[in-house]
């Protein structure tokens, strides 16, 4: 793809345009129908208060102005242009998504990342790009949430969520903030955080770290480097460090080999987005049980990008069993044989671990899991699956002891950790806007519902006539025989 000439400023200006006469076409915005809300001391209450302005912050923000709701603010803790994994601890050099998936575009045309592209660079440049460059999108998502009109505040961590009499409170770096719903969009680590094994936590951050921690990978450059991990993620961080010119990349995979077989993308389709919702919980139990036996494979392009380099080495059947800091760096124990590095990369995923999120500690012991649900022979055949939160079909956190704690139906994951529940619309690309419609729908009969007094009342006292009544006057019956 050649981009030489760069961008072209006015392309993206007509794309505005046009988006404009699509929304007018599609009858957007539709007039906002919530009540205004009032919290303690006479506190501004937000309809929706959403933890998050990545993708899923994003989308879920757009979803709700479709349906009428626009007293929203997302909060991220990252600064403006930096929310969630495009710029900071992603390395792949492209999207794994394919190019064409409309993605948080909600079924408008010229909101999707192939118009944003095609107005700055062309047809040509479009047909000649095989992936989307990663950090291309997130200069696309940075549009996307002008074009939005999301409202952000950024550098802002969200710390606590407490119940307050019907509303929700909302402990932020900035003040307390008040909320009719919250919505966790969080991504990856929304209920726990990095899984580092516990092997490898006694050790100093500069000879471990996750794939998710954020460094300078210039510091590679000439180190010994092993890499613990078999998926997308162990891929782009040992590419990252073979091109950073580490002096030996050792990549460590526990399994007897890297998995090749994807079932979740060899047996999608609309139905499973859209009707895995509806499945009984033994076959979703089944199908993410199963999921974890055979894992995701890594793209193959991001295999080739490790494999091309001569010092680069796989060890299969090779779990970490020990690990301990030398004089030199680090020395890494596995069945395979030892290996002495200087710094170890875990690609091992994030857990589940409410302990991690202060946000979440007045709920924690009240949240239903999967666990609970399938109970503790299952639970305990795949814990990590288990410790999952149990959603309902808006996405809301349930109780595990019903009535023990009506508030948690306020607050919903819109993350990663939905996925047992919901299916794949929450992790990743592809199927956002389906998940963001599913949310939204949600919370719109939730809020309408709790508020079901008021719109009967304006119903009642609704007196606006359409007409005056002269239209037509009444002929005279006498007159007529």
């Amino acid at each position: 793809m050649s981009q030489s000439s760069g961008p072209h400023a006015s392309g993206l200006a007509a794309l505005e345009t046009e988006l404009q006469r699509q929304k007018t076409l599609l009858n957007l915005p539709p007039k906002a129908w919530m009540p205004e809300t009032t919290g303690p001391d006479g506190a501004a209450v937000l309809d929706v208060a959403i933890i998050g302005a990545g993708l899923c912050g994003l989308v879920a923000n757009l979803a709700l102005q479709m349906e009428g709701i626009f007293n929203i603010r997302l909060f991220d803790r990252a600064e403006k242009g930096r929310e969630g994994p495009w710029i900071t601890y992603a390395r792949m050099e492209t999207l794994r998504t394919v190019k064409e998936a409309a993605g948080p575009a909600m079924g408008i045309p010229a909101l999707t990342f192939r118009a944003w592209f095609e107005a700055q660079w062309g047809d040509d440049a479009w047909d000649a790009m095989d992936l989307a460059p990663r950090t291309m999108w997130m200069d696309y998502m940075n549009w996307f949430r002008a074009m939005t009109g999301a409202d952000v505040v950024n550098d802002c961590a969200v710390t606590g969520i407490e119940p307050e009499g019907a509303l929700l409170r909302l402990e932020t770096s900035n003040g307390a903030v008040f909320a009719r719903r919250v919505v966790i969009a969080t991504g990856l680590d929304a209920m726990g955080a990095p899984r580092l094994p516990a092997i490898a936590r006694h050790l100093p951050r500069d000879k471990v770290c996750h794939s998710a921690d954020t460094f300078d990978t210039a510091t590679l450059k000439g180190k010994r480097v092993v890499v613990v991990g078999a998926g997308a993620s162990a891929m782009d961080n040992a590419a990252t460090a073979l091109e950073a010119g580490c002096a030996r990349l050792d990549l460590l995979v526990r399994r007897p080999a890297i998995p090749v077989i994807d079932k979740f993308t060899g047996t999608g389709s609309r139905g499973m987005t859209s009707g895995y919702v509806g499945l009984p919980d033994t076959i979703k139990w089944e199908l993410m049980n199963e999921g974890d036996r055979f894992p995701v494979p890594p793209p193959k392009h991001s295999v080739e990008r490790v494999a091309r380099h001569e010092n680069a080495f796989l060890h299969v059947g090779a779990p970490v069993t020990g690990l301990e800091e030398t004089e030199n760096g680090i020395r890494v124990v596995t069945p395979a044989g030892t290996l002495e590095a200087d710094i170890a990369i875990f690609a091992t995923g994030f857990g589940i671990d409410l302990a991690q999120r202060p946000e979440l500690s007045s709920f924690a012991a009240h949240i239903r899991t999967w666990g609970d649900v399938m109970g503790a022979e299952k639970a305990a055949a795949n814990p990590g699956l288990a410790a999952h939160p149990y959603l309902d079909f808006d996405f809301a956190f349930t109780e595990n002891e019903k009535g023990a704690c009506p508030s948690l139906s306020k607050v919903t994951c819109f993350a990663y950790p939905s996925v047992p529940s919901h299916g794949k619309v929450t992790s990743g690309i592809p199927a956002s806007s389906e998940g963001a419609r599913r949310l939204a729908s949600g919370l719109v009969r939730s809020l309408f519902a709790e508020d079901g007094e008021l719109h009967l009342a304006r119903f009642r006292n609704y007196d606006v006539p359409d007409m005056t009544g002269e239209e037509w006057r009444p002929s005279d019956l006498s007159v007529t025989a």
